[in-house]
């Protein structure tokens, strides 16, 4: 997905799970998500490319790393537990779709049980 087309596709995505807020505690050229008050992913073009910031298992996210050009350490994040999406051919809509999917969810699932808008064992398996 090339200019700012994955950026629009992952903003897309958030805004449908349930929970969700768009926030700009940074200022006007951060869009931060977030699921009950904890961040799950941030768009930004502050290095003058659009990147998509998001949460990811440590292991998944090195594996990611390694397998897409266009995937990279969390910018201006823990390297370990974020990553960065930036425009490229190798990162289409789907995988887009999913990587936000499974970012939200791994915040859910540290929420306490009363504040998670969704089962996070469950969520994407055809119930909610």
């Amino acid at each position: 997905m090339r200019g700012t087309k994955q950026q629009e596709r992952a903003a897309a995505r958030a805004q449908e799970l349930p929970g969700t807020s768009l926030e700009h505690p940074f200022g006007a050229d951060w869009d931060v998500f977030k699921v009950r008050g904890k961040v799950f992913m941030l768009l930004t073009h502050v290095t003058g490319e659009p990147m998509v910031i998001l949460k990811a298992e440590p292991g998944e996210a090195k594996a990611l790393r390694e397998s897409f050009e266009h995937i990279t350490p969390g910018y201006h994040m823990n390297k370990q537990h974020w990553i960065t999406l930036t425009p490229g051919d190798d990162i289409d809509a789907t995988l887009v779709d999913d990587l936000v999917t499974e970012s939200y969810l791994l915040v859910v699932e540290k929420l306490p049980k009363d504040q998670q808008p969704v089962d996070p064992n469950r969520f994407g398996r055809g119930e909610p």
